[in-house]
């Protein structure tokens, strides 16, 4: 019997926001630093901290045969600023010697996010890839998973044998998708070769056009079509939205088919109708928003109507999930002036608000002063309230992408604001309200809320949906680092001319693609 294969997994998570405050070595070590085996101890715990494919291809690989994890190092952010250099530096480095001690390996598991930077290096995953890549040599294989929102780069493509997206937004298949590499792996270490095809657009889509529930958009369309081209040799089609505030020159959507039996020639047919394909349906990346007047006028009328069912707003403009500060009061003072009844927000983040209530204690009244330290976007307001409930903000996920995970949002509190009796969940960590906990675990009954306003792009819809059909779902045009209105960013770093904000952008195929 030949040994169980020896894997190393390593991997940067962070979705890189060229527009927020540079990301920092805290940042991580509050959501996941493991190194070593506090990596497969966690991976294997009920409720990891860690992203969910790592987990998931752990779980993979125990189902389908002897294997030895030889973890390296896996590090995860909340979506922010490009990675300080400093600290990427120190990563690689401490990634290189754990990897060099570790070696030989028989493979490598990568689950990168795929929309990192740093402020000196502006392709930190394609360094990380090229870095294994020289360390364990040609013949080695290389496997990576990524987020729907990855940036790729040719350097990425180069030195892996197979790259695998996620295929739902909300996310909800990281634990699928780390299953289906692991399973390439295997037939990779059995002896089979891959062939990987990639085309990058000019197509650098909102956020919000990005939905792929059935019938949701052109993306869900597209990602459907790339699928009934799986079979024969075709493995894996892949098909990244992209993350346009990463501001990079490796922006675009970007298309990914990985073959097997070497078969490029099968890999570049379907990335090519793929891509065809989406070039010629570019125009249906539009979204309309919501304006925070009509916001507010409907939040009014549903509040003044029992027969009307509640809504849901996502505060599109200000996702933590995106690099925002979760801290805009664009909404929360709309609605609060409006006296509107019935209103949940969260989760504000405002660690010295959040600081003042636990000094407090529950019950008590004050004048609460969000933002007192104010920013480009997030800016100070002033409400009387009352402190209905603190916590610790540690918890666990019950639904859609953060299900069966451990979140904390630090010290968090409960507050009322007199005058519209809104409730305020205040956070001290910057997470997006993605998840029915965040706010049940005040005791808050989100099925008796009029309105609930959530900073969250649309991860919340898999959290929510149980609440709120999509027809109840609005997303607000509010000002902030993830405003879907692309226009309104001073993009330094992005290929130009892109669609849409270029409407006469143009592609032109691969010199490859001539005949197929």
């Amino acid at each position: 019997m030949p040994p169980a294969p020896r894997i190393a997994i390593l991997g940067i998570h962070l979705e890189a926001n060229s527009f927020a405050p540079v990301t920092v070595k805290e940042d991580f070590v509050r959501l996941c630093w493991r190194a070593g085996e506090e990596l497969t101890i966690e991976a294997r715990k009920p409720a990891p901290a860690t992203p969910p494919e790592i987990p998931g291809f752990y779980q993979r690989m125990d189902e389908t045969g002897a294997w030895t994890p030889v973890p390296i190092l896996a590090i995860a952010s909340p979506p922010g600023g490009p990675m300080e250099q400093g600290l990427l530096n120190d990563v690689l480095d401490e990634m290189r010697q754990r990897l060099a001690a570790a070696l030989p390996v028989d493979g490598v598991y990568i689950p990168n996010h795929g929309a990192c930077s740093a402020t000196g290096d502006l392709d930190p995953d394609g360094t990380l890839y090229a870095m294994v890549r020289e360390m364990v040599g040609p013949e080695v294989p290389v496997v990576g998973t990524l987020d729907l929102h990855c940036n790729i780069s040719e350097r990425q493509v180069e030195a892996a044998n197979a790259m695998v997206i996620y295929r739902t937004n909300p996310h909800v298949d990281q634990r699928e998708r780390a299953a289906e590499a692991a399973d390439i792996l295997r037939r990779l270490l059995a002896g089979e070769r891959t062939a990987m095809a990639f085309i990058r657009l000019p197509l650098c889509a909102p956020s919000v056009t990005m939905l792929t529930a059935k019938g949701a958009g052109p993306y869900a369309d597209l990602l459907d079509y790339g699928q009934t081209l799986l079979g024969g040799d075709v493995l894996n089609v892949s098909i990244a939205g992209g993350f346009v505030y990463s501001d990079l020159p490796k922006n675009g959507m970007a298309i990914i088919v990985t073959a097997g039996n070497g078969n490029l020639g099968a890999a570049r047919q379907a990335a090519i109708a793929i891509a065809r394909r989406a070039w010629g349906e570019r125009t249906r990346y539009h979204r309309a928003l919501m304006s925070i007047e009509d916001a507010v006028k409907l939040s009014q009328a549903v509040a003044a109507d029992p027969a009307r069912l509640p809504v849901i707003y996502s505060d599109a403009g200000d996702n933590p999930g995106g690099g925002g500060r979760g801290n805009t009061q664009w909404l929360l003072a709309a609605l609060h002036e409006a006296g509107v009844p019935g209103v949940v927000l969260g989760v504000f983040i405002d660690p010295e608000l959040a600081a003042e209530c636990h000094q407090r204690g529950e019950g008590a009244r004050f004048r609460a002063v969000f933002n007192r330290t104010e920013s480009q976007f997030s800016k100070r307001f002033e409400a009387d309230a009352r402190i209905v409930k603190t916590s610790d903000g540690v918890g666990v996920g019950r639904r859609g992408s953060m299900k069966g995970r451990s979140f904390s949002l630090g010290p968090a509190a409960l507050v009322e604001l007199e005058g519209s009796g809104m409730k305020v969940v205040l956070g001290s960590l910057r997470r997006q309200l993605n998840e029915p906990m965040m706010l049940e675990m005040f005791g808050i009954d989100i099925g008796k809320a009029r309105t609930v306003v959530v900073k969250s792009r649309g991860h919340f819809r898999a959290g929510f949906d149980e609440f709120f059909t999509p027809d109840r779902v609005f997303e607000v045009d509010t000002a902030g680092l993830t405003s879907p209105i692309l226009s309104r960013f001073p993009f330094k770093g992005l290929p130009r001319p892109v669609y849409p904000m270029d409407e006469d952008a143009a592609w032109t195929e691969p010199a490859w693609a001539k005949g197929l």
